[in-house]
């Protein structure tokens, strides 16, 4: 079971819903959108690799299981990461600052990024990690016992726990608990339309602007996470996106400026982008650490071609943290890390010119 501490407080929060759930859970469930076909064969249409499992075996996502010729989200319930933690964390930035969300994650993902920080659970299945049984109505019960405005699905893909994350989604919305998404966002349409009735914000790894660095570092297709980001704004999902630079990869200053642009054109300037520091991590630990020279650099590119808001992560102290007004350029929201220090945003505006911000409030 992976535990994300945080303050002392989260950590004893965390060890009390272990003493009271089932650890070494097995629990599953049936998955939706696919189909059976001849000989115990099934179809999974989830997300675009329509994976063809035989009895027994795993889509390619390891976390849904051909069972005797029925396909199971073997994740369901069965969390491997459970977490209270800051909302800007995920990051959201323009989505309920200096807040907590109640965080879970069942083991799988869709891709095979080779830089993935979350790794030991993005790469394994449900049945090879250490799980609790927290069910749908316990997630939800627990967000609003510690007082946690929303419930995020998140450091795994949780495309792949889709059946559990809908449920519980369900359920917080009619208690009034915001649901979240971090997403890679590898996922199909029908799906995707079905999941955006529940859900209220979502941050998408944006992980480059090149199919070929996508086929051939992440093995997903950048047209899909492009169509994702749209169907997300069509039915009115805020929308903040993950950039993660990765030196010699994916720091072509032209692609940033592509992807800008596309962002701009498809989305609007307003759409926060998160500019990521990459470190070395699981198969990629021979690449140097991102220079915060290239990560200012991309913020410059993406401020001259219009985008309103643009952040620098995984460099603490950095002023690119920090919210400013597009109008008349005064502080709005100072972070230091996960931390808000200042917020000057009063009912959606600048306090100091009564320009609107962007972004969900409160």
């Amino acid at each position: 079971m992976q535990i994300y501490k945080g303050k002392i407080e989260r950590i004893i929060v965390l060890f009390l819903i272990f003493l009271s759930s089932s650890i070494f859970s097995q629990n599953f469930k049936e998955a939706t959108f696919y189909k059976k076909l001849k000989d115990n064969l099934v179809q999974c249409f989830l997300c675009p690799k329509n994976c063809i499992i035989p009895p027994g075996k795993y889509g390619f996502c390891r976390a849904r299981k051909n069972i005797n010729g029925t396909l199971y989200s073997m994740g369901y319930s069965n969390p491997c990461s459970v977490a209270i933690d800051p909302i800007e964390k995920k990051p959201f930035f323009h989505f309920l600052p200096k807040t907590e969300t109640f965080s879970i994650a069942s083991s799988g993902c869709s891709l095979r990024c080779k830089f993935c920080q979350n790794w030991e659970i993005s790469q394994y299945s449900p049945e090879e990690t250490t799980n609790i049984y927290l069910p749908p109505e316990k997630v939800v019960e627990y967000a609003m016992k510690y007082k946690c405005p929303s419930i995020a699905y998140t450091y795994s893909e949780p495309v792949n726990f889709y059946e559990y994350m809908i449920d519980t989604a369900k359920i917080a919305k009619e208690k009034g608990i915001k649901n979240i998404v971090h997403t890679a966002g590898f996922i199909n349409k029908e799906p995707l339309e079905k999941l955006c009735k529940y859900i209220d914000a979502v941050n998408v790894d944006l992980k480059g602007f090149n199919n070929e660095y996508y086929r051939n570092v992440c093995e997903g297709e950048l047209n899909v996470i492009l169509n994702t980001l749209k169907i997300l704004k069509e039915n009115n999902v805020w929308i903040e996106i993950t950039n993660l630079v990765i030196p010699g990869y994916n720091d072509k200053y032209e692609e940033i400026r592509n992807m800008c642009l596309w962002i701009k054109n498809n989305l609007g300037d307003y759409i926060p982008l998160h500019f990521s520091r990459f470190h070395p991590m699981y198969l990629m630990r021979h690449i140097p650490s991102t220079p915060v020279e290239t990560l200012e650099k991309a913020v410059k590119i993406a401020k001259e071609v219009g985008l309103k808001y643009v952040y620098i992560g995984n460099v603490a102290g950095s002023n690119y943290e920090n919210t400013y007004c597009p109008k008349c350029s005064k502080l709005l929201i100072r972070r230091y890390g996960f931390s808000v220090l200042e917020n000057n945003i009063v009912n959606g505006k600048c306090k100091f010119c009564k320009e609107k911000i962007e972004g969900i409030w409160k």
